[in-house]
């Protein structure tokens, strides 16, 4: 089966695994700062396009706020979704902040599915996963 989050040939994997091989990023502890209370992940290709920062040198200070800024609009997304009452995968865009290449309009989603036991999680993707 092709794994969606890194591109690759893999047999089926936990969340957990995902995680642990880094397909997966956890960012839990981030996301409750913004009011998303179940255990949340981005995809490594998310994570890339909206996150990464180029610089090793100032990476954890950039990717700290521009994690913070894929979190809140994904707690928008899904605030605007249980309002509406809308279920599945849900779409946003942002500019992402700073830019260090001029980046334009980037869409993400964001979904609440089934963890490894059945229990609710948040996943944040590429909208090009999809």
């Amino acid at each position: 089966m092709t794994d969606l989050l890194t591109d690759t040939r893999t047999a089926a994997a936990t969340r957990a695994e995902a995680i642990a091989r880094g397909s997966l990023r956890d960012v839990t502890t981030d996301a409750r700062h913004f009011g998303i209370l179940l255990p949340t992940a981005i995809t490594h290709r998310a994570w890339k396009q909206a996150i990464a920062w180029p610089d090793r040198g100032t990476a954890a200070r950039w990717e700290a706020g521009r994690t913070g800024t894929v979190l809140a609009h994904a707690a928008r997304a899904l605030l605007r979704a249980q309002a509406r009452g809308r279920e599945g995968l849900q779409l946003f865009n942002f500019i992402p902040t700073p830019s260090p290449d001029g980046e334009d309009l980037l869409t993400l989603a964001v979904e609440i599915g089934p963890g490894d036991a059945g229990e609710p999680v948040v996943t944040i993707t590429a909208a090009t996963d999809h």
